[in-house]
């Protein structure tokens, strides 16, 4: 019971249509697994809703919220319903982010609309849940922050070019985080997640591309240096865990590559 008594919002606790499980889904039920009372957010609420229910399934404390990342005024909203109904807020965990879905292009082709959309999504959404988590875990004098960013972020092979800006972004700003806020006793951290197994790491990319789902996965697979498989969304609900943890307790600022070794490549 890594997390027991703790409270936990997870922003992207919902998932798109596709094969598997998605991080945010996996994060929040392993949360729970471990004793925290999570909130399970997304802009989709029937999907906050059913990873909810199979929390709830199990045992454990979970309810749904409904939020849009970019709209402020729904990031406030969304901590302030976690303190009222639990009366605290220890773990902030942002696992929301977009690319072809998007509209995320090359640099020679993107779009202002695309790249807009993207970083408001990927980075503007971030930060103003931040914003509002901050002031209560410094009034707490503790809380953990933890944002998903991607393995893209340090790859300079990486073809399009809104992704990979917002989420190196998402690393600058944790890292500003960390240490403005260590001495109230908020730790900050990023995950690098590489090639994944998920709905929306490979169904997404099998519509844009029209191709088979396991052409595309079997693509990935090959890319991956450890055991030449991709990771799961386990992989990265389990490292964000620990993160989240007291075990982790003297760590922050950091940046956590889940990713196989791909990124000891030069980028995946």
């Amino acid at each position: 019971m890594r997390l027991a008594k703790k409270v936990a919002v997870v922003v992207g606790a919902g998932q798109g249509p596709g094969e598997g499980m998605g991080n945010g889904r996996a994060t929040a039920i392993l949360f729970a697994r471990h004793g925290a009372q999570v909130l399970c957010v997304d802009r989709d609420l029937a999907s906050a809703s059913e990873t909810a229910r199979l929390i709830r399934d199990e045992g454990h404390t979970a309810h749904a919220f409904q939020a849009d990342v970019m709209r402020e005024a729904d990031m406030a909203a969304m901590i302030a319903e976690a303190v009222s109904r639990y009366a605290a807020l220890d773990v902030l965990h942002y696992n929301v982010g977009v690319s072809l879905a998007g509209g995320d292009r090359p640099p020679e082709s993107i779009t202002e609309d695309a790249f807009d959309n993207v970083n408001a999504i990927n980075l503007r959404g971030y930060i103003m849940a931040v914003k509002h988590a901050l002031p209560v875990m410094r009034a707490q004098k503790s809380g953990v922050i933890l944002g998903i960013s991607s393995v893209a972020a340090l790859s300079a092979s990486y073809p399009t070019v809104a992704y990979k800006t917002t989420k190196a972004g998402m690393i600058a700003f944790t890292e500003q985080v960390a240490r403005q806020a260590a001495g109230d006793g908020v730790r900050a951290n990023i995950i690098l997640p590489g090639l994944m197994n998920t709905p929306m790491a490979v169904d997404t990319r099998a519509r844009e591309w029209n191709r088979p789902r396991a052409e595309v996965e079997a693509e990935r697979d090959a890319r991956v240096p450890l055991r030449r498989k991709m990771g799961s969304a386990w992989d990265v609900a389990h490292a964000a865990l620990f993160l989240a943890s007291d075990e982790a307790g003297f760590i922050t600022g950091v940046t956590l590559p889940v990713d196989g070794g791909g990124s000891l490549r030069g980028g995946a």
